[in-house]
């Protein structure tokens, strides 16, 4: 059975020996809700590319410590990719954060498209980003991630247009496109964006706007997906086209 991960702030430093006190809410959800006890093994992961396993020493109220034994590092996952995600309706876009997060996306872009139902705005989108940045954090421990998933603030037209021109390969994911995935070629390193529209579709201008800073307009397939699912298809299909899944 595998051991249970838990966020550290920092494993910079920590080696075998070492000991590491989780304070705070993860502390508590892990000593109130889990009922975790001393004596147990468990996982340490700072989000930034280092997991420590270790023995529970001591629990408190909201805080427990762990002697390590062993610490593992990884380089951050190359190609690096990035989905921009126009908002939902609903609570389909914690759905696609999850996902997202689980097969290995390094951060999320929430996105107002211009057609986009939902509408963030003051503590509407204060607390939705709140939920979708909660949603990455407990999807990360579930997949085991060494390094965390980010969601970024919320996002304009003008900002996903900066994202597209940094990009190494950047794709905009459209239905009437005549390219597909399949005519891609993906960069074994880099940074990879992709751009998800909204329900009501991307518009013309936004289009342009995207193409003219450099990205690819692209279609999955015959099928047209769900926003909240049309982005977590073509991130598994990307990755299953690089080292990373190969």
């Amino acid at each position: 059975m595998s051991l249970p991960v838990h966020l550290a702030d920092s494993l910079a430093d920590v080696g075998s020996g070492s000991l590491v006190e989780v304070t705070g809410d993860e502390a508590h959800h892990a000593v109130a809700v889990r009922r975790l006890r001393a004596g147990e093994q468990v996982v340490l992961t700072d989000g930034a590319g280092a997991a420590a396993t270790g023995t529970v020493e001591e629990t408190g109220k909201r805080r427990f410590t762990v002697r390590v034994s062993d610490v593992r590092r990884e380089e951050r996952p190359s190609p690096e990719l990035i989905v921009v995600q126009a908002i939902p309706k609903g609570d389909r876009g914690e759905l696609a954060v999850e996902v997202l997060t689980e097969i290995g996306v390094a951060r999320i872009v929430p996105w107002a498209a211009t057609r986009s139902v939902a509408v963030w705005k003051g503590e509407r989108a204060a607390r939705s980003l709140a939920r979708w940045r909660s949603t990455a954090r407990e999807a990360g421990k579930q997949a085991r991630r060494v390094w965390a998933a980010e969601v970024g603030e919320l996002a304009r037209s003008g900002d996903v247009v900066d994202l597209v021109g940094g990009a190494d390969l950047a794709l905009v994911l459209h239905e009437a496109a005549r390219a597909g995935l399949g005519d891609l070629t993906v960069p074994a390193g880099g940074t990879v964006v992709v751009v998800v529209g909204p329900e009501g579709g991307l518009t013309d201008e936004e289009v342009a706007a995207f193409e003219a800073a450099g990205a690819r307009t692209v279609r999955l397939g015959a099928e047209v997906l769900r926003t909240s699912t049309a982005g977590v298809a073509a991130a598994a299909a990307l990755l299953a086209r690089t080292p990373r899944w190969g």
